[in-house]
């Protein structure tokens, strides 16, 4: 008798459901017992993989907690890919819905930035634009130019103090998270990803840089927020190796 399909991966990630009629071992007896074993590998390896993508989410929350949270994301939400570097891609989402963690808003946007980080450090390399380049152009030349940002780079938007929740629960003696909505540029200017803090307005810019020039999407900072440290953000990006272009007719 061969095994349902349907009714093994179902099994294989509940704990709870029986094991799938049809299963023997070698000696054609039943496979109870080396199946039970093997679900609890595939348990144990997929929650390993989520603590390993979301190790802030897992401090958080401790590791029961964390465990049992796991446990029912995997029942809900299997693998889509073999690649594990890749599970997880929902799980922000997950936790938003969570009813038991309506109490922890935060925690949402904290893995939506670690998950960000992982996607920074996947993704592919490029060569950034030489600094002493934005020292040689006229600033009317720079307002007018479009601007190529690396594959790595990544923005995370949060009403919550996402970067002081990841740096206190990563760096010693990191101040504690003080209340307040923060913006997350992450960049990869070598071989690992780092979160930056976002003036007000930067992550307004920033993010209008794909579709505007950099003086338009200056002036979209501006109507968000008219204190707009353009000079700041321009640094993030500068010592993040962040822009691989600066796209100008007037630029040979």
């Amino acid at each position: 008798m061969i095994p349902d399909q349907t009714a093994f991966h179902a099994a294989l990630l509940d704990g709870a459901h029986p094991v799938p009629d049809g299963l023997t071992d070698g000696q054609n007896r039943p496979a109870g017992r080396r199946y039970n074993v093997y679900r609890n590998n595939i348990a144990v390896s997929l929650g390993e993989a989520l603590a390993t993508g979301f190790p802030v989410i897992a401090k958080l929350l401790g590791p029961q907690n964390f465990d049992g949270i796991a446990a029912i994301y995997l029942r809900t939400h299997p693998p889509q890919s073999p690649l594990m570097m890749q599970y997880g891609q929902d799980f922000p989402d997950f936790l938003a819905e969570f009813a038991a963690l309506s109490h922890l808003g935060y925690l949402a946007d904290v893995a939506r930035l670690e998950l960000a980080l992982r996607a920074a450090y996947h993704a592919a390399d490029a060569q950034p634009v030489d600094p002493a380049m934005l020292q040689s152009i006229s600033p009317e030349t720079l307002m007018a130019a479009h601007i190529r940002l690396a594959p790595a780079v990544r923005l995370v938007r949060s009403d919550w103090p996402i970067f002081d929740i990841w740096r206190y629960n990563t760096e010693e003696n990191a101040p504690k998270p003080q209340a307040g909505a923060q913006d997350v540029l992450i960049t990869r200017p070598e071989f690992d990803p780092a979160p930056h803090l976002l003036p007000p307005g930067g992550a307004a810019w920033i993010a209008a840089l794909s579709d505007h020039t950099f003086g338009a999407a200056h002036d979209i900072a501006l109507k968000e927020n008219p204190n707009f440290d353009l000079g700041t953000a321009l640094g993030l990006l500068v010592q993040g190796n962040a822009m691989t272009d600066i796209i100008s007719k007037d630029i040979p």
